[in-house]
């Protein structure tokens, strides 16, 4: 499937206009990217086998986690969407919205502290 990067960032912009206020105030407090794949260095700290076993990456400490005592020098929080393996998963735009949308979510759910299991789906 073909799909440009523009439209792409644009659903990726659509998923975060949709969430609830509380949320969307959250998700200004972490960079958002879009990357083509996970690098083979993120592969391997995760021990994954293949990069479309990540859609995307939270890393950054969560909001839960946070203290007036943290040491500086901290990366700020970013998420990381990764195109290639969305598109490869999905057949249809219309799966690949609702993917970018599921994934955007997840990764906003671990910067509050939501673990895998926690997370809505």
């Amino acid at each position: 499937m073909i799909v440009s990067s523009e439209e792409f960032n644009t659903w990726i912009q659509e998923a975060l206009a949709e969430l609830p206020p509380r949320f969307a105030a959250m998700a200004d407090e972490v960079s958002i990217v879009v990357e083509e794949e996970p690098s083979a260095e993120i592969l391997k700290d995760l021990e994954l086998e293949s990069e479309d076993d990540l859609l995307g990456l939270y890393q950054g400490i969560s909001i839960d986690e946070t203290s007036f005592f943290q040491p500086a020098g901290q990366l700020p929080a970013r998420i990381s969407i990764y195109r290639g393996p969305i598109l490869r998963l999905c057949r249809t735009k219309a799966e690949v919205i609702h993917e970018v949308r599921d994934t955007v979510v997840h990764e906003l759910g671990h910067h509050v502290g939501l673990s895998d299991e926690e997370m809505p789906y």
